[in-house]
């Protein structure tokens, strides 16, 4: 179980999300804040557009992603990393690992008696910056060329386009008295050919890391069974 330590969350809740957890099989049991006693417009309404948001990029569907109080199978903590802020995220994090049976449960909401809330508009931007981060690591994540090969083919191509084009104007048109250097059409072909050339350097070293990550991975599973036998 996690829970925030601000006494807005309360302690009761924990035994009926493990039953609920238990019964049903789930591997996160989220709490749900469907009444709230935040300020309105400082807290709520960008709360639930970020809810909105995580919904609409992640698939699942929950309403208040970050409600601090919430019920795990031990299997799923052993498995996910979470850094930084992620915490937002776990959720999300979960469901990319394969544990996808995560379901809510309405949890009740007190008002705050004792110090501030740490939420600002930092957090807000951190947090959509966050959810960005993890939809680009979940889609190419493990397959980075698909991401970087892409805008690189294309920006190569254009490159190779305007090079073409510069090349038969200065060779057979001759609409240009100037130099093919004084042309702004050179300047884009020589920028999206560079652009393109590091973005293809860039999925390759991203393909190269996920292999060397997968190949670290076996290695330490096969030394565990190694021991064990």
């Amino acid at each position: 179980m996690t829970m925030d330590a601000d006494l807005q969350d309360s302690p009761e809740e924990i035994h009926p999300m493990i039953t609920t957890l238990k019964e049903k099989n789930l591997d996160i049991l989220s709490g749900w804040k469907k009444k709230r006693y935040d300020s309105i417009f400082f807290k709520n309404i960008p709360s639930k557009l970020f809810n909105w948001a995580a919904r609409r990029v992640s698939g699942i569907k929950l309403h208040d992603f970050n409600c601090g109080i919430k019920a795990y199978k031990k299997e799923v903590i052993k498995t996910i990393e979470v850094y930084g802020e992620m915490h937002r995220y776990i959720p999300v994090i979960a469901a990319h690992q394969g544990f996808d049976k995560i379901e809510e449960q309405i949890v009740q909401h007190q008002a705050r008696q004792h110090g501030k809330t740490k939420f600002g508009a930092d957090r807000f931007v951190k947090g959509f910056l966050d959810l960005i981060t993890l939809w680009f690591l979940n889609g190419f994540g493990k397959r980075p060329m698909h991401f970087f090969g892409f805008w690189g083919t294309l920006m190569l191509f254009t490159g190779f386009c305007f090079t073409i084009y510069l090349g038969i104007d200065k060779l057979y048109l001759h609409t240009q008295a100037r130099l093919i250097t004084q042309r702004p059409e050179f300047y884009i072909a020589l920028t999206t050919m560079i652009l393109g050339t590091q973005l293809f350097i860039a999925g390759f070293l991203g393909e190269i890391l996920v292999r060397y990550k997968k190949d670290i991975k076996r290695y330490i599973i096969s030394k565990s069974i190694k021991s064990k036998a």
